[in-house]
């Protein structure tokens, strides 16, 4: 079994930044990918990064740049760093793991970006 546990969300200005962290437990954090995801109100949640078990990752293109995805297995977290943050970046952000065949998703956290 797999919990997942986000937080670092909050309140920024726009252009500021937030560092977004999802903790794992279970010792076998260091084999499974991490994903994050984030869904706006009245919108479908969507999909922002991936980051393989041995490091690679894989971004949505319209993230890429501003966004990055990393992991540190000696602390079973994944991270999320969000960087020159708009008002459209206002939502809840998840993070995700698949593990013994089933979805696992934390329970959120939620990031809002005034302009």
């Amino acid at each position: 079994q797999v919990q997942l546990v986000e937080s670092g969300g909050g309140l920024v200005q726009a252009g500021g930044s937030l560092r977004l962290s999802c903790a794992a437990s279970g010792r076998s954090f260091s084999s499974y990918a991490m994903s994050w995801f984030r869904q706006a109100p009245g919108n479908q949640r969507e999909w922002i990064a991936d980051i393989t078990s041995g490091g690679i990752t894989n971004y949505d293109d319209s993230k890429k740049g501003r966004f990055t995805i990393s992991r540190d297995n000696t602390k079973n977290t994944a991270y999320l760093q969000l960087n020159n943050l708009k008002p459209e970046d206002t939502a809840v952000y998840y993070c995700f793991t698949v593990w013994g065949g089933l979805g696992h998703w934390g329970q959120g956290t939620q990031v809002t970006v005034s302009s």
